[in-house]
């Protein structure tokens, strides 16, 4: 139990410290790249459903 305490410790650590850090220096995205991206969101989600069903289907 304590293993699991001090693992979860040191994880919540790590990213308080690191979000920050990420978020400082971070490259930002141009609205094109975003718009890019977000043209993938769905149908990758949609994927995953499908999968997903087939995935609990089988089992």
């Amino acid at each position: 139990m304590t293993t699991l305490l001090s693992l979860l410790a040191i994880l919540a650590l790590s990213l308080v410290v690191i979000i920050p850090l990420l978020e400082r220096f971070a490259p930002k995205a141009n609205p094109e790249q975003q718009a890019k991206i977000s043209r993938w969101i769905l149908p990758l989600v949609g994927v995953m459903l499908v999968i997903a069903l087939i995935k609990s289907a089988i089992n």
